[in-house]
């Protein structure tokens, strides 16, 4: 009968690393492959959310709600290729960011204020 239970013990062990191993095999798979590369993702609530997404050299700035997707800004890497950018076009890229920062901090604040209410 113990015999029966080791048999069975080291099948389920075999069947679990079989498991393990495709796992991170898929994983390595999709990481080299991926056309897109998520970048970053911040939740403002229950299925809502900005994600940063990287598609070839394009980083697209995306909406993410239950049922919706919407772009709200694509940058170009190709500036970050060529050298620095001019100093008036990164002092409006960093305007740029410092506006969509005050954003989201608002958004937060808004969302904090929803849910003191509750």
């Amino acid at each position: 009968m113990t015999d029966l239970y080791f048999q069975m013990g080291i099948a389920l062990a075999i069947v679990v690393g079989l498991i393990a191993l495709l796992g991170v095999a898929m994983k390595k798979k999709q990481d080299k492959d991926g056309l897109m590369k998520m970048l970053g993702y911040q939740s403002l609530g229950p299925k809502k959310g900005i994600a940063a997404v990287r598609i070839g050299r394009e980083v697209l700035l995306v909406g993410v709600t239950a049922t919706d997707l919407k772009l709200l800004k694509s940058l170009d890497e190709s500036q970050e290729e060529q050298g620095e950018p001019r100093p008036a076009q990164a002092a409006a890229e960093k305007a740029t960011v410092a506006d969509i920062s005050a954003k989201l901090k608002r958004l937060k604040a808004m969302k904090d204020m929803l849910y003191a209410v509750k």
